[in-house]
């Protein structure tokens, strides 16, 4: 059992021990590399302007930790094209699909680049380019395989002509997977291509008059490729195409939200909500929804104390279906003293009174964190969007508190669970400030939180958001609070927002959380602002530019009968921004 994820860097703990068993690979089944290739290999994810390609990393992993296998791919953006510079299994390692596996995340991340195709070698299956029985009989295997991805050798050039006359067994042939895509490869970016892999990978073992002989003989305009010899085209239940789902945005849906329903007048945060959202998004082909997995609760005793979540959870079991309890009485004076009576106790973890513990609450705000935690997952994976669509809401539960119709803080789970991986920026958009992320990661410097909000002297929660909260111990200067009138345009809003940028482009993250409130709209009844289905649609765009691996937490927004076309218009935007053909990926 193994699961696939990408490596940013070698910086955090979980990632050095990754990269440092890819190392170990490298050494045992190409034993043949210099020492300088293997140790390269932090430098090549760390400073991609330096090797002129930026290195992607994916890594077949077991519950333990253990890399079974890896995958490294070479991208370069100006010339639009990938090389797999090594695809391997763990040495003593074989079958279980790992090789299948790596090489279906490559392919994925190649076409999400917006690349021709991937290049890469492999060494010959003509026997008269190998004498080695048991060598050729590998290299075929090796071409088959490709083969079920339409990825065939070019022919008609000169590239499995030997540097060394003297040393001509197993010259490689350079290999082509247009990932399924029509587009033809002209000679002039053919030659483009190969003199960049030739001379990069290449320079120090290959005299420029071989590389220019080699770059001249891509003659053919377009390129040929070799017909198929062992996967037949006709034959499309052997054919593996690229599914482009790096290219979409994964949809956690909340299956149990509608279970929690407060049928009482006044009460927005009603089931309603998603049911407008996900009529508005089945317009849009850009969503690939995902199957919500079940987590540990180790997870939510991460952010969430202890004891806070033994009384939530008890309180919600010991309730008749149908029955509510409002918090009513607040421990202003003695905090350190909880009362006995479950419903009393209620207000000893709540914020305000308005936010019901009810027999569902446990259960649905549970299921929200399953779908964070999900998407998080995707992401690791190589995704670049993930949604989840979720209900009840998480940004304004602390770290032992819940209220804003907030229990569980999924973002903020979310965001511990990634932080393992790299650092984390946290961007709450929602009209109100996102309390409970500023709580739970207040002292600490791996989780940056921004948040955009209406200024706490006239909006919930009242008590903070204010601008000179900007973290305590480690954490300061890791909170960001940018407080906003009470009226304003979404030009005044744009200018604040792109001040959170640039602090959130200071800290460099590797994963990038959005609390999406769409209670910033035109006629919320909880906000004052009003923002449109046009300014949503840019709000979208100016975060997907951001370019990172970025997970959207569905928070506020109570305006049905817009909340649907503005959350449609703001994920538009997102993915329009990430995906435009300038895109770094």
């Amino acid at each position: 059992m193994f699961s696939i994820r990408r490596v940013f860097d070698d910086v955090f703990p979980i990632n050095r021990q990754a990269v440092a068993q890819v190392q170990q690979i490298l050494r045992d089944q190409f034993p043949q590399l210099a020492k300088y290739d293997v140790a390269k290999i932090p430098d090549l994810l760390l400073n991609p302007l330096k090797h002129k390609f930026r290195s992607i990393v994916y890594v077949a992993e077991d519950p333990h930790g253990m890399i079974k296998g890896f995958a490294l791919l070479s991208h370069d953006a100006q010339l639009q094209f990938c090389y797999l510079d090594y695809i391997s299994a763990a040495k003593n390692v074989t079958g279980g699909g790992i090789g299948g596996a790596l090489y279906e995340h490559v392919r994925e991340e190649a076409l999400a680049l917006g690349v021709y195709g991937i290049f890469f070698e492999c060494l010959p299956d003509d026997p008269r380019l190998c004498e080695d029985p048991l060598i050729l009989k590998q290299n075929r295997a090796r071409l088959k395989f490709y083969e079920a991805y339409q990825a065939y050798p070019i022919i008609g050039t000169a590239y499995e002509t030997p540097v060394n006359l003297d040393d001509c067994d197993n010259p490689p042939y350079l290999v082509f997977d247009s990932l399924g895509q029509s587009l033809e490869l002209s000679a002039d970016a053919a030659q483009k291509i190969v003199r960049a892999i030739l001379e990069r990978r290449y320079g120090h073992l290959c005299p420029k008059e071989y590389i220019e002989r080699v770059v001249a003989s891509f003659s053919d305009d377009p390129i040929r490729l070799r017909p198929p010899q062992y996967v037949k085209v006709q034959q499309t239940e052997k054919l593996r195409p690229a599914t482009g789902k790096f290219k979409r945005i994964a949809l956690a849906i909340n299956d149990r939200h509608d279970i929690h329903h407060i049928k009482e007048r006044g009460y927005v945060e009603a089931p309603v909500r998603i049911r407008s959202i996900l009529k508005e998004l089945d317009k849009l082909d850009i969503f690939e929804k995902i199957e919500v997995k079940n987590y540990a609760e180790k997870h939510l005793r991460a952010v969430h104390s202890v004891e806070y979540i033994n009384y939530f959870k008890r309180m919600c079991q010991t309730l008749e279906p149908g029955k509510s309890v409002y918090p009513y009485v607040f421990p202003l004076r003695n905090a350190a003293r909880p009362p006995k009576e479950m419903a009393v106790r209620a207000g000893y973890y709540c914020i305000d009174t308005f936010t019901p513990l009810n027999q569902n609450a446990w259960k649905a705000a549970r299921r929200a964190v399953d779908c964070a935690l999900s998407c998080a997952d995707e992401l690791l994976e190589g995704q670049r969007l993930a949604y989840a669509l979720v209900r009840p809401p998480g940004h304004h539960a602390e770290y032992k508190a819940f209220g804003g119709f907030c229990y569980f803080n999924s973002a903020a789970v979310a965001a511990q669970y990634l932080s393992k991986f790299g650092r984390v920026a946290l961007l709450d958009i929602d009209y109100h400030h996102g309390n409970g992320q500023q709580t739970i990661f207040y002292q600490r410097s791996d989780v940056l939180t921004v948040s955009l909000h209406g200024h706490p002297r006239f909006a919930y929660p009242y008590f903070c958001g204010f601008e000179d909260e900007v973290g305590e111990g480690e954490g300061k200067g890791y909170n960001l609070n940018l407080p906003l009138p009470e009226q304003l345009k979404f030009e005044e809003y744009s200018k604040a927002l792109h001040k959170g940028i640039r602090r959130i482009k200071r800290h460099k993250p590797v994963y990038l959380l959005v609390c999406l409130g769409l209670d910033t709209a035109k006629g919320d009844p909880t906000g004052t602002w009003n923002f449109t289905a046009k300014d949503f649609a840019a709000l979208g765009r100016i975060l997907g530019q951001i370019h990172l691996p970025t997970l959207v937490m569905q928070e506020g927004g109570y305006n049905n009968r817009s909340i649907g076309v503005n959350a449609r218009n703001f994920f538009s935007g997102l993915w329009d921004g990430c995906f435009t053909p300038s895109s770094p990926g």
